[in-house]
């Protein structure tokens, strides 16, 4: 059954691939029910099917890949693979030819991966959603020329959004059970600040900073931010950081809300209403727009970036939407959706100068993490 699925799709591929030039860029897309990455082209508005990616080791069950990120310099792929005997993986991918490159164990359920601007780490959020909680979650550093783990971060109770500085100096990640945003000293691996998204459950005594590997660092706990805890749960779960690294996008899954925090001070400057069940959020190439998906809504919101206003709330084809990615030119953002039993998911890609969807391109299994390649 699955080798019939992945040939059908590759047949119907082949033929789209010959007819049309190629484009400048790529959008991958990893289907967590159904163990493919397909990465679609764009042609104007519309995205059509150019190739379809096969992973996972178990064919008697599902690996799970959740999310995918590319390689600042565009040779390398990455997608986190949820499910294993019993860890989940990162599996490294050659970009001209689709070739797995190699493979990395990490902890429980990894979801998000970062990649740092000069390709050398990824940093890989092992969100645990099946294990006892609260207890304290690891977030993995993999050195990526030979696909070798360094170290498990002690983090959080269930860090689900990870993300590197643009200077690759700080990694940023946000805790779903113990309402908090992480800073993370990318060369020492030490958990250098914390700060409260919400009032959700406390962290767990056991974590306090971590000794990176050969440092020397004391294992002492954090001191704690400045600002006070903000009223109500927010239970983050994604982290993005805008160009210029000053100030960092969180999304509120309880309270269906964007925090948006100064870096430098580790403080709230703002928090947006947007949809319920704020899910992934990412700022436009372009820095004008930051996008929230919003999962419980059907809809995603677009926010100006200079005003911290919710310009529109984009109604999406399907229920359960996920994350986000955009053209380079930042002219389109591309949304995914989870299926729904036998009904597939989609992408649907928003206009942002006129702030609609466009069109929408059915994809099948459960489409999750999206990412572009340029080429």
């Amino acid at each position: 059954m699955r080798g019939t699925f992945l040939l059908g799709l590759a047949l119907v591929a082949a033929p789209l691939a010959a007819q049309t030039t190629t484009a400048a860029y790529r959008v991958g897309v990893v289907s967590e029910s159904g163990d493919i990455i397909t990465w679609l082209r764009p042609e104007g508005s519309t995205l059509v099917v150019d190739k379809v990616v096969p992973v996972g080791v178990m064919p008697a069950d599902i690996d799970g890949p959740h999310n995918i990120t590319v390689s600042a310099d565009q040779r390398w792929y990455y997608v986190s693979i949820a499910h294993g005997t019993p860890y989940g993986t990162l599996w490294r991918f050659d970009a001209s030819n689709d070739t797995l490159a190699g493979r990395a164990q990490l902890e429980f359920f990894p979801t998000t991966i970062s990649v740092s601007p000069d390709g050398e780490f990824a940093f890989v959020a092992n969100s645990d959603f099946h294990g006892d909680h609260p207890r304290v979650n690891s977030i993995s550093a993999v050195y990526t020329p030979d696909m070798m783990k360094i170290t498990e971060i002690p983090a959080c109770d269930m860090p689900h959004g990870v993300k590197v500085n643009h200077a690759g100096t700080a990694v940023w990640a946000s805790c779903m059970h113990s309402d908090e945003l992480l800073q993370i000293d990318a060369a020492t691996f030490d958990i250098t600040r914390r700060a409260k998204t919400g009032s959700g459950m406390a962290m767990p005594a056991a974590a306090g900073a971590h000794a990176g590997m050969n440092h020397g660092a004391p294992a002492t706990a954090p001191a704690p931010a400045a600002a006070p805890p903000v009223d109500n749960e927010c239970a983050p779960t994604f982290v993005s950081v805008s160009r210029d690294d000053r100030t960092l996008y969180v999304a509120c899954n309880h309270k269906g809300t964007l925090q948006v925090w100064d870096a430098e001070s580790l403080t709230m400057r703002a928090e947006i209403a947007v949809g319920a069940g704020a899910y992934n959020v990412e700022p436009s190439p372009d820095g004008r727009f930051v996008v929230v998906t919003n999962k419980k809504a059907q809809s995603a919101s677009v926010v100006d970036a200079r005003t911290l206003k919710e310009l529109a709330r984009v109604p999406t084809t399907k229920k359960i939407v996920h994350g986000v990615a955009f053209s380079p030119d930042s002219r389109y953002a591309y949304v995914t959706q989870e299926s729904i039993g036998a009904d597939p998911g989609a992408v649907d890609v928003i206009d942002l100068t006129t702030l609609t969807k466009v069109s929408t391109t059915p994809l099948p299994a459960q489409p999750t993490g999206i990412a572009i390649l340029k080429r």
